[in-house]
């Protein structure tokens, strides 16, 4: 398939994988970047450590910013792995 596709866009087979495997991994990061943005506006934080602080504080609520605590939490590691993995991509 990527064969085909590759002769038809006159790259090689190997150049058309790596470079989609680059957008694939460029558009999922942006995506998890965006939910975190949006997670962060949301406290007013940037990083889980802070939006931690605040709960620590009593600042916020641990109950209201229970769910999104461990998202934001999965959010930060997923885009850390994304990083690694595009770093390496590019190599």
């Amino acid at each position: 398939m990527y064969e085909n596709i590759a002769l038809r866009l006159q790259v090689s087979p190997q150049e058309l994988e790596r470079e989609s495997l680059r957008l694939f991994l460029r558009h999922q990061l942006r995506l998890v970047e965006s939910e975190l943005f949006s997670l962060a506006h949301k406290y007013g934080v940037q990083t889980i450590a802070e939006l931690d602080k605040l709960v620590q504080s009593g600042k916020i609520h641990e109950e209201d910013a229970f769910e999104d605590f461990f998202e934001f939490d999965y959010l930060e590691s997923t885009r850390d792995m994304l990083s690694a993995i595009s770093l390496c991509a590019e190599v």
